[in-house]
């Protein structure tokens, strides 16, 4: 047995709907991969080859817990996404064998610092502070892909204070959820208990302390959270 100097950290992990919990080891998510999206922040929806950025494992934030508004900010932005719960890991997998690494899906928001992550932008520097910051990953409970199917399409929808905010299918994703995991899976092996937020649709915006988001996508169990002080 290793004897580890400090208490090593918990393990994060997302409940499963149904019961049981999903270990998370990795957060991956893709950078504008809806059209209309890839406009709204300013850039050409052609389509490129996908990038991604990461989220600390710990960001998530999960059963329904309120969020607390970010240090360091005053432009919290809400980008609503499909979560793909990755249960066989493997690397160069092809997108016609992409399905097969599925173990379930998820709603998820990729909470943004716009104001720190435009800043890194001007500057040439990494977005890591705009993106990875403490719960910037809140996330539903988990639907396993045998109840719920391979996803190709259907709502993808966020409500902030009894208002859409975000509206979109998920047949309109630029880069589909097989061809992000293989994409990503040319860059770094992925593994069991890596989650992967597959992109927003247009409408992201703005939202502080006492707004209540509310996300849905296909089906899956329902993401609420509310900004706190």
């Amino acid at each position: 047995m290793m004897d580890y100097v400090i208490a090593p950290p918990a393990q994060p992990a997302v409940p499963v709907h149904g019961g049981g919990l999903f270990p998370v080891r990795r957060i991956f998510c893709v950078g504008r991969n809806y059209a209309a999206h890839a406009r709204e922040m300013g850039h050409d929806p052609d389509r490129e080859p996908p990038f991604f950025f990461t989220k600390p494992a710990d960001a998530i934030l999960t059963g329904g817990a309120d969020m607390p508004y970010p240090t360091a900010t005053q432009d919290l932005h809400h980008e609503v996404e499909l979560v793909v719960a990755i249960g066989t890991g493997g690397a160069s997998i092809s997108a016609s064998d992409a399905k097969s690494h599925i173990w379930g899906y998820a709603v998820g928001l990729d909470m943004t610092r716009r104001d720190l992550q435009g800043e890194a932008k001007k500057m040439g520097r990494p977005w890591d502070m705009g993106k990875g910051f403490d719960h910037a990953a809140p996330i539903g409970d988990i639907l396993p892909v045998s109840e719920s199917g391979i996803l190709t399409s259907g709502a993808i929808r966020l409500i902030v204070n009894g208002r859409d905010r975000q509206t979109g299918d998920l047949a309109d994703l630029i880069w589909t959820v097989d061809e992000v995991i293989a994409a990503l899976s040319r860059l770094v092996r992925l593994e069991p208990g890596d989650l992967i937020f597959t992109g927003t649709p247009e409408g992201v915006a703005a939202v502080g302390p006492g707004d209540v988001l509310e996300g849905s996508v296909a089906g899956l169990p329902p993401l609420r959270t509310t900004i706190t002080e």
